[in-house]
């Protein structure tokens, strides 16, 4: 996995650079003191499966640093202060590591990360099958029969086009649990399946669903992904 450190702190950065060069999992793309050219490099390469990133920084924090990143890739914190470690998790970090950080615990932190990699990449076609209740009983459904996911106040509804779930999630949560190679979010409110896209308009897409059109809005700030994503042949 391709990794960047991202840490103000020298010392700190010396020793996770040393820890890194000793994992044949993880090849360094680079050290960062300054969170904000962190993020320039994530936003000009999508070739970053790691990084390795400190909360305390000037400029940006790594909580912010999360939060303004499209799609942000596999996050490890590193920090001297505990008291984050519950609120990081709401930010799906993959682990916490507390400084000064033991080197066994890093191993074991990167072990981690390479086994939800590895996972993420074998459910990034949604062959993935999850199973979602329904009344008293638990209904199997692969992740590609989804054909969008919409967002009703505490919950989300997924839908088919046979039937329709609805869930306790956050559209956030669910967002990055679902396979990037399949699905997107194109409204605050809506995530779709990619292959059931049909045309795509100026502030709206059709979807295919059960043979019927379903018109899906697109938000202004999504639209840009959207079609950075797709192919477009244009003349």
């Amino acid at each position: 996995m391709n990794c960047i450190i991202v840490d103000d702190d020298k010392l700190s950065c010396k020793i996770l650079e040393e820890y890194v060069s000793k994992s044949t999992s993880l090849n360094l793309i680079g050290c960062y003191s300054d969170s904000v050219e962190a993020r320039n490099i994530l936003t000009q390469r999508h070739d970053i499966d790691l990084v390795i990133l400190d909360i305390m920084m000037p400029e940006m924090n790594g909580f912010d640093f999360i939060v303004s990143l499209d799609f942000p890739p596999n996050i490890i914190i590193v920090s001297s202060a505990e008291e984050y470690a519950l609120k990081a998790f709401d930010f799906n970090v993959v682990d916490y590591l507390l400084k000064p950080v033991n080197y066994g615990r890093f191993c074991k932190a990167i072990d981690k990360t390479v086994r939800y990699f590895a996972r993420k990449e074998v459910s990034n076609n949604g062959d993935e099958e999850i199973f979602i209740k329904k009344g008293t009983s638990l209904v199997k459904l692969k992740l590609r029969d989804i054909i969008y996911i919409e967002a009703l106040e505490n919950y989300v509804t997924l839908n088919t086009n046979d039937d329709k779930f609805t869930i306790h999630f956050t559209m956030k949560a669910i967002e990055n649990q679902l396979p990037s190679g399949v699905f997107i979010r194109v409204h605050r409110s809506f995530i779709i399946n990619k292959t059931m896209i049909q045309a795509i308009k100026e502030n709206s897409l059709d979807l295919n669903v059960g043979g019927s059109v379903k018109s899906i809005p697109v938000g202004k700030s999504f639209r840009d992904s959207l079609l950075n994503d797709i192919n477009v042949m244009a003349r």
